[in-house]
């Protein structure tokens, strides 16, 4: 059984390390048998004699490298090539020698160690080591194998050692008196001096704070830490005054803010200063008695009245005398004025408040022996209310009743407008006026909510009659003194409908009983006029063109003139030639006249869209019907249309009415009658034997 071969590492032997032999029973020494190795190293590190089973290494082994090697041996037949055993295996093991000095993992080491520290792996030599005197250090350190015998082998490194800090120095003043000099006119927070307490400790055991332990300035003055550069900075906590004090002594502590208590007993870790402050006098300018003055004055005082008084002083020991003027970019309407003596402020002009509520002035006070010593201060003048404007309409009201208003109805809700602005807020009253106590028409009703309705007191309202009522209503309000106006109400008299919503307001153009108004009779006339100015104006332009040539010469092309051999199809024919041949230029977009309206209006141009540019006859004329009937000036009339184009062919026939008036037979208007309420005015001028008569 082979389980287990040593061999000894580094071997340095001419020949090679013999290892072990393997064997098996089998073997009768006839050279039949063959022994193979195979696993770590077969073949490289480990060889064989496959004859004899002798195993020797090859190369020179290093256990620090690998110390184990795994291998598997067999014996086979030669001539069959079968195993003759099973496959075995073994171990062979490489023994240690001390051929490997100690090593140290660094070339260089860094280590710390706390002053005045202990015993420990790497100690102090020497009690109560001081960073303060020496900090680094190095030190070489060597190691051996085999517990220092002979024949073992070392290592060697270097450690360098650094002594960190501890709190164990308490801070101490270079110098125990400090002084500092200080203008009684520095603003407040301003940096005074510095001191500084020193520590030869460092980092977080150097720190200190500051803090004044006691003095007769503990309350003017303050001390801060500067954390960059451990400074205490004195700053000034309150104004500083020389006539009031000259001098101040302070005492100031620095100590440790991170004390180490191992070395409280070393003693207190702080130390004190005193520092002394001289206040330095400087010329003040003068001071106010206030921050600012609030003066109240009623609005109608008098010109020339004291409304109030401002007050200041020169803080100086000297006592300068002061005068008193007033900015005039703050006043530049001079309003105000002041005594320069007394500081009296009195009016100059009479106050609105209305106008100008408020009034924000400054008041310069200056020393007289020296005027560059000067101060400014608000002076704010509110201007109290006083009942002076009456009430009136908050607005311009476009008031109307209906000619079948019964009697109790709202017509009219008014509200008024007060500029004065009383304490108790606004209160007024509505009255009819005392010459017409009781108005026969209309009724004023005070909703006591400052506003009132205007209520209709009869049964019906004619505009012929009147078409236009004046109501007067006394407004007054309940501050003192009491302010009233009289604000009058115009009210028309307007047609409506059943629900009660405004149709028309005016009285010239209602229908007489008899028939027709004057202005409906003006306009018909009128249009008379004017029918048969263009019938002689179209007579006289037919014949004239009867007379003229139709191509005056051959470079002479107008879209106007068409010559044709045949006749067109009229209307229906709208593909044949050009629309514009049809068109009259004269007859365009003309303003016509209508004839039973009001003679202020019939001057008025109605212009129309142009349609020159429509190439399709049909939809030119569904245009000019729409047009006409879409006018939103008034209900349907009896309209002078004229046409720029007929048809012989028209089913239709002609459009134009010019020969209406040479018809053999009077026209029937009687079926106006029965196309509802909108024609009854066309039936009634037209319809019946007393119409045409008219």
């Amino acid at each position: 059984m082979w389980n287990q071969f040593f061999l000894l590492e580094e071997y340095t032997g001419t020949d090679t390390q013999y290892v072990g032999k393997l064997h098996t029973d089998q073997d009768k020494g006839d050279g039949n048998l063959k022994y193979i190795l195979t696993g770590d190293g077969a073949g490289s590190l480990f060889v064989i004699d496959e004859n004899t089973g002798d195993i020797h290494a090859a190369k020179k082994l290093d256990r620090e490298e690998k110390s184990l090697y795994i291998l598997r041996a067999k014996a086979i037949d030669r001539k069959t090539g079968r195993q003759v055993e099973p496959e075995s295996e073994f171990i062979i093991k490489i023994h240690d020698i001390n051929d490997n000095e100690p090593k140290f993992t660094k070339d260089l080491y860094t280590a710390s160690v706390p002053e005045m520290s202990g015993v420990g792996i790497i100690k102090t030599a020497l009690p109560d080591m001081s960073r303060e005197n020496k900090e680094q250090y190095q030190v070489v350190i060597q190691a051996k194998d085999m517990g220092g015998q002979m024949g073992g082998l070392s290592g060697t490194t270097t450690v360098n050692i650094t002594l960190t800090d501890v709190n164990n120095n308490p801070p101490r003043f270079p110098q125990s008196t400090y002084q500092f000099n200080s203008p009684e006119s520095v603003p407040l927070g301003t940096h005074l001096g510095r001191i500084k307490a020193n520590d030869p400790d460092v980092g977080e055991n150097a720190e200190m704070e500051y803090r004044i332990a006691e003095g007769d300035g503990a309350d003017m003055f303050d001390v801060i830490t500067d954390q960059d550069t451990q400074e205490g900075i004195i700053t000034v906590k309150q104004n500083l005054d020389f006539e009031n004090k000259m001098l101040y002594t302070l005492r100031v502590d620095a100590s440790n803010t991170h004390p180490d208590p191992r070395f409280l007993h070393l003693g207190p870790f702080k130390d004190t200063a005193v520092v002394k402050i001289a206040v330095e006098d400087v010329d003040e300018p003068p001071v106010f008695s206030k921050l600012f003055y609030l003066i109240e004055v009623d609005e109608d005082v008098k010109e020339g009245s004291i409304i109030g008084q401002v007050t200041a002083y020169d803080p100086d020991a000297m006592n300068n005398l002061i005068k008193y003027t007033i900015d005039r970019h703050t006043d530049m309407d001079r309003i105000f004025s002041i005594h320069s003596e007394n500081g009296s402020i009195f009016t100059l002009k009479p106050l609105d408040r209305e106008s100008s509520p408020w009034h924000n002035i400054t008041i310069t006070a200056t020393e007289i022996n020296n005027s560059k010593q000067s101060s400014h201060i608000p002076v704010f003048i509110r201007i109290l209310d006083i009942n002076d404007h009456a009430p009136e309409f908050a607005m311009y009201y476009e008031t109307f009743v209906c000619e079948n208003a019964k009697p109790g109805q709202l017509i009219q809700t008014v509200s008024v407008m007060d500029k004065d602005d009383p304490p108790r807020g606004h209160k007024f009253f509505f009255e009819p006026v005392p010459e017409f106590p009781l108005n026969p028409n209309f009724t004023i009703v005070d909703n006591k909510d400052n506003t009132a309705g205007i209520m209709t007191r009869k049964d019906g309202y004619s505009r012929n009659k009147m078409s236009t009522y004046l109501l007067p209503i006394l407004i007054f309000d309940n501050d003192y003194p009491i302010q009233s106006s009289t604000g009058t109400l115009t009210i028309r008299v307007c047609a409506c409908d059943h629900q009660g919503n405004m149709q028309s307001c005016n009285a010239e153009a209602l229908v007489l009983a008899a028939g027709l108004s004057t202005g409906a009779l003006i306009a018909i006339l009128l249009c008379v006029v004017i029918l048969l100015v263009l019938v002689v104006l179209f007579a006289a332009l037919k014949r004239q063109r009867k007379k003229e040539p139709l191509i005056i010469s051959k470079d002479d092309v107008r879209d106007n003139i068409v010559t044709y051999n045949d006749e067109g199809g009229g209307e229906e024919d709208t593909q044949a030639f050009d629309i514009g041949t049809l068109r009259n230029p004269e007859a365009r977009e003309d303003s016509k006249l209508r004839r039973d309206v009001m003679p202020e209006t019939i001057f008025q141009i109605r212009r129309t869209v142009p349609l020159w540019e429509n190439i399709d006859v049909q939809d030119f004329i569904h245009r000019r019907l729409k047009e006409n009937d879409s006018d939103p000036s008034a209900p349907p009339y009896d309209s002078l249309a004229t046409y720029a184009y007929e048809g012989n062919d028209s089913i239709a026939d002609s459009l134009s009415s010019l020969e209406s008036l040479t018809a053999d037979c009077n026209q029937d208007y009687d079926y106006l009658s029965d196309w509802g309420p909108r024609f009854k005015k066309l039936a009634d001028m037209y319809g019946g034997d007393d119409s045409d008569r008219d």
